[in-house]
């Protein structure tokens, strides 16, 4: 019985190896942090969680994570923050970026 895992290793469609090539994780990271920051700073939109997330972001609590790492820890808080403030732009990065990197 062989498994059909879909990649192209070995006469397969993709490989999870080499899956990220040519996608750049860490720079699509930045730029959800960055749109984070820009809803964060207009009046009424920034809480207790924001201001938990941002000393998480700074090392405040333990070890300063990565961008992706603590986009994908917190990924449904900030879809939420996207999709209350209908930064629709945000979204569709924050979408690729779970599909291609998380």
């Amino acid at each position: 019985m062989t498994e059909d895992c879909g990649c192209k290793h070995k006469g397969r469609s993709t490989d999870r190896y080499v899956s990220f090539a040519g996608i750049d994780c860490d720079g699509n990271a930045r730029q959800i942090m960055a749109a984070i920051d820009r809803q964060l700073a207009l009046p009424g939109r920034n809480n207790k969680f924001w201001e938990y997330f941002n000393k998480k972001r700074a090392g405040g609590s333990g070890p300063k994570p990565d961008d992706l790492f603590l986009i994908h820890s917190n990924i449904n808080q900030v879809r939420e923050l996207f999709e209350t403030w209908e930064d629709e732009a945000a979204m569709a990065l924050l979408v690729q970026l779970e599909e291609e990197c998380c």
